[in-house]
């Protein structure tokens, strides 16, 4: 029996969600992640039995796969699936490129690779990374995977684990986004603010991972001693406990579980139930993703059950009273992979890669300064680089939205603000410095009347920094362009 046809014996209650036009996902979705910490020993999953566990996934209506290309054989355990089975899943992946440059061939090659692993001509939907806004490789990625959509590699583009600044540059510079998968549960509150209302403003929506905090959010948790690094078994329960480190620690984390466990016993549901059915019924998410261990675990029954109930007003209430003890995670959506203190399984990115290479090519001049090129038309032609070190000093000259040929940030003025900011920082890294090195920043704007959203995006990126500021009004060479900035930096002798 087919899953198509077991699926006709089972009494149906899967909330579904159109999450593109004509692309309709199970609202609670199956993520593969533990795939890859199941085979951690360097064994490999039995793709005939992981096929077969996802068989049964889909038999009960469940039938959307989250997985990427670094989730061990998830890929190819997904392909085993398709040849048995073809057309009765949907099968959502994921590319996560190392830091450094990328051409459009090995954009399309990583492309054709996850179709290739996937069995699929076509994939349903692929959702990219960026590990370094300041890096602008990660613009190069998405303009190339646009014209790949465009051509028909690709049927919907995501996001995961991208910022809003950055997921509103990407919209402004015409780039089609359906999803961003985002952490988003109890401990982490992060997507429920600018996140949601601009994927509500726009119509992206959000993919929650994890809601059940890598199995923290059940009553085996509940009033049970503070686990040490020896009682964390999976790669899940690792990072969660990071999370639930920065959200206040062990005693808050308690707090939160018990009022959950109180919500669960009136709702006659589990736990992780009501974890995750919060998150289910918050504005602009249109799914969930529950890890599964193919295999070795189940799900399915408790899946199921989290469309036999919905959250009153009193949960919801108590709840949202109950979270507001927990301090915020730091940051925004994403921040846990870009910056300290890293939310990750090992603490560190290590276990992705090595180093950030520069951003920029860098050469020294014969008086021994140091030299960086972003790569524009207007370097060579009015001979300058886009910074300079000498030094301890570091000067970036005036920048402007421009990426090769493009504009970034369309029509938006705080965008293209964002973007350059990105641009100064990638000079500055570059160069051996950081943002917080800088100490003077100039803007430019064309009239008065574009000073807010310029100012705006200044001072969500230097709130903290607070170096000297200049705006002036001045026209603009070149068309398009809303805004120009210059930055110095000084390093500091240790």
């Amino acid at each position: 029996m087919t899953p198509r046809e077991e699926k006709a014996t089972v009494s149906l209650a899967v909330e579904r969600f159109e999450l593109a036009p004509g692309f309709e996902i199970s609202r609670v979705l199956t993520g593969l992640w533990q795939i890859a910490d199941m085979e951690r020993d360097g064994s490999q999953t039995d793709l005939d039995d992981a096929a077969h566990e996802m068989g049964r996934y889909v038999a009960s209506g469940l039938t959307t796969f989250d997985m990427a290309d670094h989730y061990g054989s998830s890929e190819l355990v997904a392909g085993r699936y398709e040849q048995q089975w073809p057309d009765t899943a949907q099968l959502i992946t994921k590319w996560v490129p190392k830091p450094g440059p990328v051409t459009p061939q090995s954009v399309r090659e990583a492309v054709e690779l996850a179709c290739r692993r996937m069995g699929r001509e076509q994939l349903d939907l692929l959702q990219f990374h960026a590990w370094s806004y300041s890096d602008p490789g990660w613009l190069d990625c998405m303009f190339e995977l646009q014209a790949l959509k465009d051509e028909g590699l690709i049927r919907h583009l995501g996001l995961t684990n991208t910022d809003t600044v950055h997921l509103r540059m990407l919209l402004d510079s015409g780039i089609e986004i359906a999803s961003n998968q985002v952490s988003y549960s109890l401990l982490d509150q992060r997507a429920r603010g600018a996140m949601t209302d601009l994927c509500l403003e726009r119509g992206v929506r959000l993919l929650a991972f994890g809601t059940v905090g890598g199995g923290f959010f059940t009553k085996r948790w509940l009033g049970a001693p503070e686990p040490g690094p020896e009682d964390l078994q999976t790669w899940s329960q690792m990072k969660y406990k990071r999370f639930i480190d920065s959200a206040g620690g062990w005693s808050a984390f308690q707090s939160v579980l018990s009022t959950v466990a109180a919500v669960a016993d009136r709702s006659r549901a589990s736990v992780a139930n009501v974890a995750c059915r919060y998150i289910l019924e918050a504005p602009a998410v249109a799914g969930i993703i529950v890890g599964a261990r193919l295999g070795r675990s189940d799900h399915v029954a408790d899946n199921l059950a989290l469309f036999g109930f919905t959250l009153d007003a009193e949960g919801h209430e108590a709840i949202a009273a109950a979270l507001g003890e927990l301090e915020a995670i730091h940051g925004d959506c994403g921040d846990e992979y870009r910056t300290e203190p890293f939310l990750t399984a090992a603490g560190d990115l290590s276990d992705h890669f090595d180093d950030f290479p520069a951003p920029y090519p860098t050469d020294r001049g014969s008086d021994g300064r140091m030299r960086a090129a972003s790569g524009t038309v207007w370097e060579d032609l009015a001979g300058f680089s886009r910074a300079v070190r000498k030094g301890n000093r570091i000067l970036v000259s005036g920048t402007t939205a421009t990426h090769g040929d493009r504009l970034i940030g369309g029509s938006d003025a705080g965008s293209q603000t964002h973007f350059i900011i990105d641009k100064i920082e990638g000079a500055i890294r570059s160069l051996g410095g950081r943002l917080q090195d800088v100490v003077r920043t100039r803007l430019y704007v064309p009239s008065p009347e574009a000073w807010e959203p310029v100012s705006r995006a200044h001072g969500a990126r230097f709130s903290e920094i607070r170096p000297a500021n200049t705006l002036v009004a001045a026209a603009l060479v070149g068309d398009g362009y809303l805004v120009e900035m210059e930055a110095e930096a000084m390093i500091d002798d240790d």
